[in-house]
């Protein structure tokens, strides 16, 4: 293990708040989703479109149907981050309990009880890549994504260490139309929309 001197973790850590005021500056103001990761800042393009705001409106509902009263499917802010490693991310949805919202500032991702993501067509590697390496390695248990280019998906699990850093261990693929089960709770895909294909 490489251990870094204290200045360069430092200039680590000033460069990763000039970057995440910089996203917190840009809230509302510019077009797209500005996420940090160790690779700088990403930005989705895609300003949101009907089927991937439809899943997650969908998933949100049929989660806190099956759920108890005091988990929810959040969609939306805060962020969730861990500033030593320099990662700042945005769930479509968090499903979290109520309690461990409270408070100011960023999520502690490791309350998370899953996190979901929709792939989004302009940036599908965000999703499928960079949130696969970032998520275990925050300490969210459970990564499920729904990917409406494809009407399919895949549940991850069980973080183990590995040479290149925690990964998940279990991927469980699943297609639309088939259930799912996120955590301790199992919910239906049918009638999830999927995007039309490009040009129609």
């Amino acid at each position: 293990m490489t251990i870094a001197p204290d200045n360069a973790r430092q200039g680590a850590s000033h460069l990763y708040r000039a970057m995440r005021d910089f996203v917190e500056s840009t809230d509302g103001t510019l077009p797209g989703k500005f996420e940090i990761t160790k690779e700088g800042i990403v930005l989705d393009m895609m300003s949101p479109v009907r089927p991937h705001e439809l899943t997650a409106l969908r998933l949100r509902k049929r989660l806190e149907k099956v759920m108890p009263e005091e988990i929810v499917a959040h969609t939306g802010e805060p962020d969730v981050e861990v500033e030593p490693e320099g990662i700042m991310r945005r769930p479509d949805i968090m499903v979290i309990a109520e309690a461990d919202m409270e408070g100011e500032g960023s999520i502690d991702p490791r309350t998370l009880i899953a996190a979901i993501e929709i792939v989004s067509r302009s940036n599908p590697d965000n999703d499928w890549v960079t949130k696969m390496r970032d998520y275990p390695l925050m300490g969210i248990p459970v990564y499920a994504i729904f990917d409406p280019r494809t009407g399919t998906g895949a549940v991850f699990t069980d973080i183990h260490p590995t040479p290149d850093g925690p990964r998940y261990a279990t991927r469980k693929d699943f297609g639309y139309g088939e259930d799912v089960t996120i955590g301790d709770w199992t919910i239906s895909t049918d009638d999830l929309p999927c995007y039309e294909p490009i040009g129609r």
